[in-house]
């Protein structure tokens, strides 16, 4: 198996786009890092293609995001709900 997508699967991609440039931007919007042959058509990396458009790309982004610890906003607390009422 070749390292790139062939010609045959891109079309297969963007079927209904005519031209290389029209294809390298449907390509791009749907995630993909495109780059020029010579002759200029795109090339995708099957690596990268497979990653993005299987989702893997978007769940390995997600798991090595940093999970923020929410706090509470006390002063918006206090303002809302009043200070607390003195215990007797």
């Amino acid at each position: 198996m070749i390292a790139w997508l062939s010609d045959v699967e891109i079309d297969d991609l963007t079927a209904g786009v005519r031209t290389s440039a029209a294809r390298a931007r449907h390509l791009a919007a749907l995630g993909l890092v495109v780059n020029r042959k010579p002759n200029g058509r795109p090339l995708v990396m099957r690596a990268h293609a497979e990653a993005v458009l299987s989702g893997l790309a978007q769940i390995e982004r997600d798991a090595g995001a940093p999970r923020s610890a929410a706090q509470p906003n006390r002063a918006a607390l206090l303002e809302l709900f009043g200070k607390p009422a003195a215990r007797r």
